[in-house]
């Protein structure tokens, strides 16, 4: 269902899109300076632009690059991603409802296409998951122009950045840019305290482990947030009354 013609004809394909097209310039700009990143941190153009067109994951490319160019262990490189994009895990145990009725092979598309922003806009429209064939087409429909467009603007942007990357000066600030979009994305994903809390957490353990080699202090930051907010978590449903009996 989810890659049927009908999804592309529905009026909610045409609001997935459009809902996805503000934030596109901005993930197109971090995708276009990570893929001048990888040109200009000494990446080969063919092993480049295969990351490019493959690997639709901008802040783990972004973790794991120096660590490969660096000559870290892979062991070291492997964890990294994936503590980087543990998020996707929680993202897809709370889409798991919505997406169960389709056949193995387009749940593993709509995982692949599934990013952090098409998570967070399929969930605020859809807070359920659809029981009716009719629902489930609209879901399905949305989520498809959610995703193609975001995957768009990260796979041509990053191809882009790869082929001119000779052709643009540092100097015109493109690292900014994706720091910006960054920012962006961490900012409609910070919907609570808690994830508030995680956020400052791990920002400031990443600095002050900032001399560790290997970019571990994106580990330890990450481990240090995920365990705060764990304990901190269990505590405040300890501390909350029980809900009666009806």
């Amino acid at each position: 269902m989810f890659l049927l013609r009908e999804n592309y004809q529905h009026p909610a394909f045409r609001q997935g899109v459009m809902d996805m097209a503000g934030a596109a310039p901005g993930i197109a700009a971090w995708g276009l300076m990570t893929g001048v990143a990888m040109v200009k941190s000494g990446m080969g153009t063919f092993e480049a632009l295969l990351m490019a067109v493959t690997v639709f994951a901008g802040s783990s490319q972004l973790a794991a690059m120096p660590l490969m160019l660096g000559g870290a262990p892979m062991w070291v490189v492997l964890v990294t991603g994936f503590c980087v994009n543990l998020r996707f895990v929680v993202f897809s145990a709370h889409m798991r409802a919505h997406v169960m009725h389709l056949p193995r092979w387009q749940r593993l598309v709509v995982g692949y296409l599934t990013a952090d922003l098409t998570y967070v806009l399929f969930v605020k429209r859809y807070s359920a998951p659809a029981t009716e064939p009719a629902g489930r087409l609209e879901q399905m429909a949305y989520l498809a122009g959610n995703g193609c467009i975001n995957w768009a603007s990260w796979t041509f942007s990053s191809v882009a950045g790869v082929v001119l990357a000779n052709f643009i000066p540092t100097h015109w600030g493109l690292g900014f840019a994706g720091i910006l979009a960054l920012v962006g994305l961490t900012c409609s994903l910070a919907s609570t305290r808690l994830r508030w809390v995680s956020a400052g957490v791990a920002g400031a353990a990443a600095v002050v482990a900032f001399a560790l080699p290997l970019k571990l202090n994106i580990l330890v930051a990450i481990a240090i947030a995920v365990a705060l907010c764990l304990w901190l978590e269990n505590r405040i449903s300890a501390l909350q009354p029980p809900h009666p009996h009806r």
